[in-house]
């Protein structure tokens, strides 16, 4: 969308607080998934989970200057001086208001997706099977709720030649407001079934409350095989045609003769509006694509897609990715992880799922099975239903989570175990127990079961890092003390933030108002997310096979290749994303990883400017020598590259794409070229990349002293015998070895820790776990501490010493090696 924020305040009659003008392209309703600040406009949403007035401080200090609020903020003159309020009575009923009166604006075929179940896939599969031939503009993922409906239609524009939007409801007097938002010319209704029924009288008050989407529409595609459907919506007395398909009645608009199940394929036969029989091909065979393939099927023939077309897209439809993800475990498991939702139906089809793996043979299925909410079944038809489903799977083993199914253990034969909750489950050691078994986690999302793949054994250790919380926002002040206020800041926190540990820095970051964080691979930007980070994460390294990872945890990858690129934008379409953003990377002279800013840059442009699954958010490139003035002349030509390759870049796009190139000693060195943000990174940790002058040091590694024995003259020490004593010494041993991180070449006396102060040589080649040092000269005793780097021997002279960057040092210390984080 594009709209000014007066046009906004217009449409939604909100009064004005604020007069700065500006336009809107996005609309933002959880502040974690902030990415266009200067265009966002944020609804500050109250839910039963939260309050979205509390986030409007940190996103004004990120950028954002327009809100629609219930309620304007105290001083708002004094502490958002750029901002625009927007005062509703509700900024919900405003954002739904907005989105009605966005499709007014359109003439379009818009088609409306509702059921108990398979929404997503059936808007999914349309899209690939319009896609070809229409621009397609459809909910991303299954934002299908009052909040997500209005924000899916909101994405169509002038480009828009067809919508499709799927709508769920999960209690009475929902649909309306989603049915003024959609406004569908077809209807799809899928299924009816128990899912959400406990806010529901009966199930004929449930589809009629979803029929209620289809007030206004031409047509409605359903199974006329369903009787609760088909009477329900002859009693509402919609003027819209049905068309109806069944297996059973030839008489029915689409009529299905046979149905025949291959060996990976299904073979489907039908007969539309009495023309002659024809004969498509799926490439599934399990029920529930059948089903939602014939509503796919009715929707295509209605829009007048021709047979042979319609064939052909079929064979190649592609699965959905949804929330169900199949994982190698540990001890040879299999892991098959579903929560995207809990009902009855879902259950049935991962049951269905796991049993047609092909790693099922000789690996015992276990189902891990929480209590199933929002079924609206009495209890014991629920699990009595529940285990005639597992037994008819022939799963062998049950576990399951929560007082309900515990209460209804006598149900299921076969091997089980029940506890009350996930922590209980946990502490019990079960799951550590698993080995060489096919293992389906299912469980409603409250009950946490992500905890279950992701345990970790307690470590104890006596060597530590310590981390100096205070340091780190010090020397984040002094790079910021270089730029302009309108400059933003990214935080590198990748390599779990240079061996400090990514979490507690991060959460340091964010709390001093850094734009952007940036990981290197997706796994880590997961592991700040679930420890609630909420600002942008920039993912340096994304590997192929963590797509959906990026999209789950809005984790925004650097883009450096055409093969990437492709890649990205076919799973982003797969999986339902539009708009996700992107950061472009051009090679200026490092020869890494990058775009080449002089050849790639047209077809660059014209690939992004032709999709819509993607959007440039930043362009950056790196200094290779910013921290030396002999390459001074290179990083000119470099900037020069950069400069103009970029700005054709933005040229494109009316949008404002962020320009970076300036790294920790780009920041101090080259003012002019810090752009729209800067990369800040060893400098944060108190290193300076220029001249090794010390910063605030960030990190000191820290062990103990476990015994001291007296070594005559001529005995060697360690492994090899590669240190001889030329004296009676005094040997201490140190709980510290290669695998903590202590590297090899600093043993034989080329390197040294210091024991209370004074330097002490390691002799004898470094060990695993334990390393020798001379203290002969040292008063000390066991117990004593003993400082591997830090504050009194920097991690440089250790670089120095083994002829190597400070960046090795810190990122080496093994994750074995606790983190203890304090303030000064």
């Amino acid at each position: 969308m594009h709209y000014a924020i007066e046009n906004i305040a217009a449409l939604t009659g909100a009064r004005r607080y604020g007069s700065r003008s500006a336009t809107i392209d996005w609309l933002l309703t959880d502040s974690r998934s902030l990415a266009f600040a200067e265009t966002t406009l944020f609804f500050a949403l109250r839910t039963k989970m939260g309050d979205g007035h509390r986030y409007i401080a940190d996103l004004y200090r990120r950028g954002v200057r327009n809100f629609v609020v219930g309620t304007v903020p105290p001083d708002h003159e004094r502490d958002y001086p750029e901002a625009n309020f927007l005062l509703v009575v509700s900024p919900l009923k405003a954002l739904q208001r907005l989105a009605e009166r966005h499709r007014e604006e359109f003439g379009l075929p818009v088609i409306g997706v509702t059921g108990s179940n398979g929404k997503t896939v059936v808007k999914e599969w349309l899209y690939q099977l319009l896609s070809p031939s229409l621009r397609v503009t459809r909910s991303p993922r299954s934002y299908n709720s009052q909040v997500g409906v209005p924000l899916s239609v909101c994405g169509l524009t002038e480009h828009s030649q067809v919508g499709i939007f799927e709508a769920g409801i999960s209690k009475p007097d929902e649909m309306q407001a989603l049915r003024a938002i959609i406004q569908p010319t077809i209807g799809v209704m899928t299924n009816i079934g128990p899912a959400h029924q406990e806010n529901f009288a009966t199930m004929e008050e449930k589809c009629h409350e979803k029929l209620c989407l289809f007030q206004d529409a031409e047509v409605v595609v359903c199974c006329a095989d369903d009787p609760l459907t088909t009477e329900c919506l002859a009693r509402a007395g919609y003027k819209a045609q049905v068309l109806a398909w069944s297996e059973m009645d030839p008489k029915r608009p689409l009529f299905i003769p046979s149905i025949e199940k291959l060996e990976t394929s299904t073979r489907i036969s039908y007969i539309y509006n009495k023309e002659k029989e024809r004969t498509f091909e799926i490439p599934f065979t399990d029920e529930a694509s059948i089903r939602n393939c014939i509503h796919c099927l009715a929707v295509c023939l209605y829009l007048r897609l021709p047979a042979d077309e319609i064939a052909r897209r079929m064979e190649g439809l592609e699965p959905v990715a949804m929330r169900l993800e199949v994982v190698q475990g540990v001890r040879h498991c299999t892991v098959i992880n579903d929560t995207y939702n809990s009902d009855v139906a879902s259950l049935d089809i991962a049951l269905d799922f796991m049993n047609r793996r092909p790693e099922v043979e000789g690996k015992q299925k276990t189902l891990i099975l929480s209590d199933l909410l929002q079924t609206g079944l009495p209890t014991d038809e629920l699990y009595r239903k529940v285990a005639q489903m597992v037994a008819g799977r022939g799963v062998q083993r049950l576990v399951g989570v929560g007082p309900e199914i515990s209460a209804a253990h006598s149900l299921f034969n076969m091997e089980k175990c029940f506890f009350p909750s996930t922590e209980a489950l946990l502490e019990s050691g079960l799951v550590e127990r698993l080995e060489g078994e096919m293992v389906l986690v299912k469980g409603a999302r409250q009950f946490g079961f992500e905890q279950i793949t992701a345990m970790l054994s307690q470590r104890v250790h006596e060597t530590t890092l310590d981390v100096n919380l205070h340091a780190i926002s010090e020397n984040l002040d002094f790079y910021r003390s270089f730029l302009q206020p309108s400059t933003k800041i990214t935080c590198m926190v990748k390599a779990s933030a240079y061996g400090a540990g990514a979490v507690e820095i991060a959460k340091t970051l964010q709390d001093r108002g850094v734009d952007y964080l940036a990981v290197a691979v997706a796994d880590e930007g997961v592991e700040l997310r679930r420890a609630g980070i909420t600002a942008g994460i920039m993912v340096m390294n994304p590997e192929m096979t963590a797509f959906h990872t990026l999209f789950e945890y809005d984790l925004e990858p650097e883009v450096y290749s055409f093969k990437l690129l492709e890649a990205l934008i076919r799973a982003a379409e797969k999986e339902g994303i539009q708009s996700f953003p992107v950061h472009i990377k051009l090679d200026t002279g490092m020869h890494r990883l990058g775009f080449d800013p002089q050849t790639d840059i047209p077809v660059l442009i014209d690939r992004l400017t032709h999709q819509t699954a993607v959007v440039p958010r930043s362009v950056f490139s790196h200094f290779v020598g910013a921290d030396s003035p002999s390459f001074d002349a290179f990083s000119a030509e470099q900037f020069e590259r950069f400069d103009k390759a970029s700005r054709s870049l933005q040229a494109a796009f009316p949008h404002k794409i962020l320009r970076h190139i300036c790294n920790s000693a780009g920041i101090e060195r080259f003012p002019e070229r810090h752009l729209d943000m800067v990369r800040l990174g060893l400098g944060l940790y108190g290193i300076d990349p220029i001249d090794n002058r010390r910063l605030h040091n960030a990190t000191s590694l820290r062990t103990t002293l476990l015994q001291i024995r007296e070594v005559p003259a001529g005995d060697s020490v360690g492994y090899s015998r590669r240190t001889v004593l030329e004296r009676d010494s005094r040997i201490a041993a140190l709980p510290i070895g290669y695998a903590d991180g202590l590297n090899r070449h600093l043993g034989n006396r080329r390197g040294y820790c210091l024991v209370n102060g004074q330097k002490a040589p390691y002799v004898g080649n470094i060990c695993m776990d334990v390393c020798m040092i001379d203290v002969t000269d040292i008063p000390c005793r066991e117990g004593d501490s003993a400082e591997i780097f830090g504050d009194d021997l920097p991690v440089t002279v250790l670089s120095d010493l083994l002829d190597t960057i400070p960046y090795e040092i810190l990122t080496s210390v093994s994750d074995r090696v606790k983190r203890i984080y304090f303030q000064e």
